[in-house]
């Protein structure tokens, strides 16, 4: 049977499995079937958790740069920001100010201060340009604490230095940028798979602080007090992404940065689309599988690239919730499993069993059409 080259370019599984260890795991289960296949090992993010991670695994002579940030509770969290060969500094907000940094939820507290000191010691260190990761946020203080590690002021109506945490825009009354430090000479991007805006139905508050443990009070506060500090900073509150991480792309993108889709800027700076081009078959995964994928999502910024170099491309996901359009085969964890919470208990069993059923199917419908 003919040889394949099989790129492997997954999603973290968030909260049970890594995209290290996804990638991992599904190529084990299909070299079981075909083991003469060449496997390359692409592991993805969209610019949320993991993001380091897959930088770190796909970029040769990326080093970890340990530091240790005020986290979003205030305790001290012992992280890193990853320095890749080209002079660029990767910061991911996730293991800064990250939601699973805390014992438990602070809808209007957590704050994103952690995240700016990392972004901070990166600049220190003359980095040349930034990529900046900003999902799995904790907090919805419109990116105040992450601007405060870098030199901007948020005073109240005493010149005093507000509280940290969305509660405190409830005072700002005014913004100081004049001490904000420089970007460095090649800039910073935001990396999201985010596009709402920062206020309104599909704003930062209304669409994610629910799973930031806020109620229905406190959700009309957050918005409040994001809408307060819309309109003393330089930036459009209405762009679409600024409201990515609780607001905190509305805060970079007033210190200068840029929005980008994160899938498709992770996938460039690893080198993706090169390498689909030059497969056979690519297999991609996520999570769940739904309605949302389409909107920048890994699964579906790997479709694509892999619809643009005729390329067969298969699935691999924790559940599937949406039709698999451009995927010629789809194995969903839960129903290899029984049921989530079976799937969920041992995912990297069922990936490798995902990634054995995907080797004997879709190798032949690659077989089929070469």
């Amino acid at each position: 049977m003919p040889a394949f080259t099989v790129v492997i370019a997954p999603d973290s599984f968030k909260g049970t499995a890594t995209a290290v260890d996804v990638a991992d795991a599904i190529a084990s289960g299909w070299a079981s079937v075909r083991p003469n296949d060449v496997l390359r090992h692409f592991p993805m993010a969209d610019g949320g958790e993991g993001t380091l991670d897959a930088f770190a695994a796909a970029v040769p002579g990326a080093t970890r740069m340990p530091v240790t940030v005020q986290g979003p509770d205030d305790r001290p969290v012992d992280s890193c920001w990853l320095l890749l060969p080209d002079g660029t500094g990767v910061v991911e907000l996730a293991n800064t100010s990250g939601l699973g940094l805390l014992d438990r939820l602070r809808p209007l507290d957590a704050h994103t201060l952690g995240f700016g000191q990392a972004i901070a010691a990166a600049l220190d260190h003359g980095v040349d340009r930034l990529l900046l990761a900003v999902g799995g946020s904790s907090s919805t203080d419109g990116g105040a604490g992450a601007l405060t590690a870098l030199g901007a002021r948020f005073l109240d109506a005493e010149g005093q230095q507000i509280a940290l945490g969305n509660r405190g825009l409830g005072d700002l009354d005014r913004v100081d940028l004049s001490d904000l430090r420089a970007l460095p000479a090649g800039g910073a991007t935001v990396l999201s798979d985010v596009t709402s805006p920062l206020l309104g139905p599909a704003g930062a508050a209304s669409v994610f602080g629910a799973q930031k443990g806020a109620d229905a009070t406190q959700l009309r506060v957050m918005e409040a007090n994001l809408a307060a500090l819309a309109t003393r900073m330089p930036a459009k509150a209405d762009l679409p992404g600024t409201g990515a991480a609780g607001g905190t792309a509305f805060g970079l993108v007033a210190w200068g940065a840029v929005i980008a889709a994160g899938s498709g800027a992770v996938g460039d700076a690893v080198g993706l689309p090169g390498a689909i081009s030059g497969a056979d078959i690519v297999i991609t995964g996520e999570g769940r599988f739904d309605d949302q994928s389409d909107a920048g999502k890994v699964a579906s910024y790997v479709r694509g690239l892999a619809e643009a170099a005729d390329v067969t491309a298969l699935l691999v996901a924790g559940s599937i919730g949406a039709e698999t359009r451009g995927f010629v085969g789809a194995q969903s964890l839960t129903e290899l499993a029984g049921s989530s919470a079976a799937a969920m208990g041992d995912p990297l069993r069922y990936l490798r069993v995902a990634g054995t059923a995907l080797a004997a199917s879709g190798a032949e419908v690659a077989a089929a059409r070469s």
